[in-house]
């Protein structure tokens, strides 16, 4: 399979239609990581992503007749803009099934290309159930998004490249959805450059291809974190995990705190805007270093897209710090007590930042306060400094990596409420589509009372939840029906440590 792959990646006529993406040296990054870091600035293509590549590839071999009766497709985004860009450049009447969630910025853009933007569902497999129904009905012909021959092929375009503009590469760092541009990048570079390592790169919760690699083949994910939406695909392609089981030599998963921590490198070294699945590779790369404690390699990210709604931004930025620890939050309780800040104030020192404190009066002997404190020698500093505070007799809890506390309860810290009984605590996500929450309340019996509510926009097609319910022992059987047929996503927080210092009633 890589040799037929790497046979047709010769053949595409691929700058028809895309451009040849600069390989940019990342100065700063490199400094940082101690090593010679580039970036394939695949974000500067005409759509803003490569996805045209494998798009144009697969229509090149289109029939005329399958020409005539048009295509369909499905997408969350950046395949959309490169099948409606390829199709628009050909001359093909194209219909593009997106679900409602889809960012305005993308649905805008694949209508500009003259596309038919179909909304349907909130979720992509949901599109793609429809797309299948109106392939059927309308006869049209299907391009698949990442397990396709000629797909994969246009999308290894990007090695050839690779392998002309940075000489005795050791390292290239590729973001994984479905897999398909690993596959074509590595059935390349396996071939041709034997000794350059492939690492693929994925979101912890959406590591559809490290799982299959560990199980010898194709698993389904159970659930698929979405705040990297174009890599939020819960099981690997059939050709993709064939190709990767001989030509990728490692993967590496990273959590969203790292993505957001590499979208701002990028942005510090290039000026641009990386979406989070066009700034995974290098998150990835990032970790690899930590982890492995290379240096003086030659390292390459590709940086695979830049669609992405300004909105998103103002979350990226407040989860950017923690990505590269350079702020720790905690949980201190401290006394209740004239002048207790300014001890606290006093014991973190002039050299160390405040970066927030919340805190309202709950009790007239102990104050628990949410803080965040900036670390610039990161897990080390961190590290010290809760030494110190052990030392000094302060308690705390380490809320650096509790999720619920960094979507949540930094925003909403305002003391334990008396007198409320049976509260149970969850936190969902929620379709950002007009209805979703009426949906959620239509569907909630009258016998159970809101007692939390907290929700925050961050621009994502999804919104975040955490809500506080009263339900009486006897509907918990009840209540646990109501949320399996409510089909959102969700996480018990009973048990998180955040609840009971600050949110939890007081009996």
């Amino acid at each position: 399979m890589p040799e037929k792959i790497l046979r047709q990646v010769l053949s595409v006529p691929v700058y028809e239609i895309a451009e040849q993406t600069p390989l940019e040296k990342a100065p700063l990054i490199s400094q940082r990581l101690r090593n010679q870091v580039w970036l394939k600035r695949e974000d500067l293509q005409p759509v803003f992503s490569f996805k045209l590549r494998g798009a144009y590839n697969r229509m090149l071999h289109l029939t005329e007749e399958e020409k005539q009766r048009g295509i369909i497709a499905a997408s969350a985004g950046n395949h959309a803009q490169g099948v409606a860009m390829t199709a628009s450049k050909m001359g093909i009447k194209a219909t593009i099934v997106m679900p409602q969630t889809t960012p305005a910025i993308k649905v805008n853009s694949v209508r500009n290309w003259g596309g038919n933007a179909v909304l349907f569902g909130d979720t992509y497999d949901e599109a793609a159930a429809h797309a299948e129904m109106l392939r059927e009905k309308d006869n049209l012909t299907y391009i698949a998004p990442y397990d396709d021959e000629y797909v994969i092929a246009g999308q290894g375009t990007i090695a050839l490249e690779l392998l002309r503009q940075g000489k005795d590469l050791d390292v290239i760092f590729v973001p994984v959805g479905g897999g398909g541009l690993i596959a074509g990048i590595s059935a390349v570079i396996k071939q041709v450059s034997p000794k350059t390592r492939v690492v693929g790169v994925e979101p912890e919760d959406a590591a559809c291809m490290t799982e299959a690699l560990k199980a010898g083949k194709r698993v389904v994910l159970d659930s698929v974190g979405i705040f990297a939406d174009g890599v939020a695909v819960a099981q690997v392609g059939k050709i993709p995990f064939r190709i990767a089981q001989t030509c990728v030599d490692e993967m590496v998963t990273v959590k969203t705190d790292e993505i957001c921590a590499a979208v701002k490198d990028i942005f510090e070294d290039t000026r641009a805007i990386a979406e989070p699945a066009g700034a995974l590779a290098l998150a990835g790369m990032k970790k690899f270093v930590e982890e492995k404690g290379v240096s003086d390699l030659k390292m390459v990210a590709i940086v695979s897209g830049a669609n992405m709604n300004f909105d998103r931004l103002r979350h990226i930025s407040e989860r950017t710090e923690i990505g590269e620890k350079r702020e720790a939050i905690f949980a201190v309780t401290i006394p209740e007590t004239p002048g207790s800040f300014k001890k606290f104030c006093e014991f973190l020192g002039d050299r160390r930042a405040i970066t927030e404190f919340n805190y309202r009066f709950a009790d007239s002997k102990r104050a628990v306060v949410f803080v965040g404190v900036r670390t610039e020698g990161g897990f080390a500093e961190k590290e010290q400094l809760k030494k110190q505070m052990l030392e000094a007799g302060y308690q705390f809890e380490d809320m650096s990596d509790n999720e619920m506390a960094k979507l949540h309860l930094r925003y909403m810290v305002g003391g334990h409420a008396p007198g409320i009984k049976n509260e149970i605590l969850y936190r969902f996500q929620f379709p950002e589509r007009p209805g979703a929450l009426l949906q959620f309340l239509i569907q909630m019996s009258e016998e159970w009372n809101i007692s939390l509510f907290h929700y925050r926009n961050h621009g994502a097609a999804y919104g975040r939840v955490l809500i506080g319910v009263q339900v009486p022992p006897e509907q918990e059987e009840a209540f646990e029906h109501y949320l399996k047929n409510l089909g959102y996503p969700y996480d018990c927080e009973q048990d998180n440590i955040g609840y009971d210092l600050f949110l939890k009633p007081i009996d």
